[in-house]
């Protein structure tokens, strides 16, 4: 929250909070209120906002770049989601082709995974362009993981924790499975539209092991040739 609180300090400073909706200038994600500066930015005339004339790119990329800083400061305090190094590693082993599709800069989430030993594991990384309209739920991340690694919609699949991850995978013609670590996250997944939603990443664990699918998360990852995460 404290990169969000940032954000909208500068976004106030600028004299283009009022802009916002309520929900926006509430909101504890930093990439909302990117969103939302980069869209007043581009869509009002700056005399009906009330300042001077900025340039667009320029300033939205100097919100980007508050982003990012603070994502790369939590980069090194972040820890993994229980057993999915070991799943990661797994799907590795099989072969399976990795790419994170992430919301963040793409450095911060390379240092994230380098910092806990798992960059290797992966092809690539795909993270957050220049255009905050881009980042998901629009599916140019996964469009870009699909093409770099030379697959089709059909041979991926994504792992994600939020309904954007869910609605970027829908679009991009990609089957999904949602982890949500408590009852509240399993909800928002599920009531975006997600079928397939696990707590934990036991049943994929199994599955990687080659302990056979014991439900559709398995056979999902079981079928694939290729798996995109959101972390």
């Amino acid at each position: 929250m404290r990169v969000a609180d940032t954000v909208r300090g500068l976004v106030t400073n600028l004299g283009l909070a009022d802009a916002l909706t309520e929900e926006e200038r509430a909101d504890k994600d930093p990439h909302v209120v990117l969103r939302a500066v980069h869209r007043v930015l581009w869509e009002s005339d700056p005399k009906d906002l009330g300042v001077e004339a900025p340039d667009p790119a320029a300033l939205v990329g100097e919100l980007d770049k508050c982003v990012t800083r603070g994502e790369w400061e939590a980069a090194l305090t972040a820890w993994p989601t229980p057993d999915a190094d070991a799943l990661i590693a797994r799907l590795a082993g099989r072969r399976l082709r990795l790419a994170v599709v992430t919301n963040n800069a793409p450095r911060a989430a390379d240092r994230y995974l380098r910092n806990h030993h798992l960059r290797g594991f992966f092809e690539a990384v795909h993270g957050r362009s220049a255009d905050p309209d881009l980042m998901k739920p629009h599916p140019d991340v996964l469009h870009r993981a699909l093409a770099g690694m030379g697959l089709q919609p059909e041979d991926a699949v994504m792992i994600g924790d939020t309904p954007t991850d869910f609605v970027a995978a829908e679009r991009a013609g990609v089957r999904f499975i949602g982890y949500g670590r408590n009852p509240e996250k399993r909800a928002r997944l599920r009531d975006a539209g997600a079928k397939i939603v696990i707590g934990s990443y036991a049943p994929l664990l199994e599955e990687a092991r080659g302990g056979g699918a014991d439900g559709p998360a398995g056979r999902v990852t079981g079928e694939a040739k290729g798996v995109a995460t959101s972390r």
